[in-house]
């Protein structure tokens, strides 16, 4: 049998109930990684682990909202007790909010999309950061949209949100360039989503890639052998990281 990738990694995905986050559970799960899942949802979690522990995978349930910070931040400490160590972050969890012209915006609408998209990211960056360090091969993945480097009219806050966190991750980047720790800032592009799905309403979600192929560039930027960092690539239609220029 080939080697799995991920065979004893210890990895955090977030928004792991759905689309990109569920199919990136069951590709780590097939590759060998133990799985911490998070979601707001106890039984969307219940759902996805059914399907990780059929490929024979585990995986320990964390029903959690990012937005409330004192759990997040309660979140690391409690995972250090318990394994000791993160070997990968997945950052995946996200809203779109609503799309259209920027000064017209829904003033509550911008503060929970920056609330989940960018300062929720910031609370898991910082509880995590303690055990990332700890692993030989720590790997960060935060995941973007190429509105997030490339302005496009009525994207409003998501665009301003991702803008933010892909600074973020490349400070933190070279905040631990020295140490054996990669982050990523990851864009899987056009993808067959209920977030694309509302972004296109009269797209043909057949004409787009499967989350799938996003979970395998996920998986190879999450094995020991990754050795970029501070970087943006996007997801190939065969799943292999692209660079992006930034």
């Amino acid at each position: 049998m080939p080697e799995k990738r991920l065979e004893g990694r210890i990895a955090l995905i977030t928004g792991a109930s759905r689309g990109i986050g569920a199919a990136t559970a069951r590709a780590f799960a097939a590759e060998g990684a133990q799985l911490i899942l998070v979601a707001r949802t106890i039984g969307a979690l219940e759902e996805i682990d059914d399907s990780v522990r059929k490929i024979g995978g585990s995986a320990l349930l964390v029903p959690l909202d990012l937005t409330h910070a004192d759990k997040v931040m309660a979140l690391g400490p409690s995972l250090g007790e318990r394994f000791g160590r993160l070997d990968v972050l997945v950052a995946n969890a996200g809203t779109l909010g609503s799309l259209g012209p920027l000064a017209h915006s829904d003033p509550k609408l911008w503060n929970k999309v920056l609330a989940l998209n960018l300062t929720a990211q910031y609370h898991l960056l910082g509880t995590v950061h303690p055990l990332l360090v700890r692993s030989d091969a720590g790997r960060a993945v935060f995941l973007t949209s190429s509105v997030g480097h490339q302005p496009r009219a009525n994207w409003g806050a998501y665009a301003v949100s991702k803008a933010g966190l892909e600074m973020m991750a490349k400070t933190y980047a070279a905040e631990v360039r020295d140490t054996p720790l990669k982050v990523v800032v990851a864009n899987p592009g056009a993808t067959r989503t209920a977030m694309r799905a509302a972004a296109y309403p009269g797209e043909d979600p057949a004409t787009l890639k499967p989350p799938e192929t996003v979970a395998e560039m996920l998986v190879r930027l999450a094995v020991p052998a990754w050795t970029e960092t501070g970087v943006t690539v996007r997801c190939s239609d065969d799943g292999a990281p692209e660079p992006v220029d930034d």
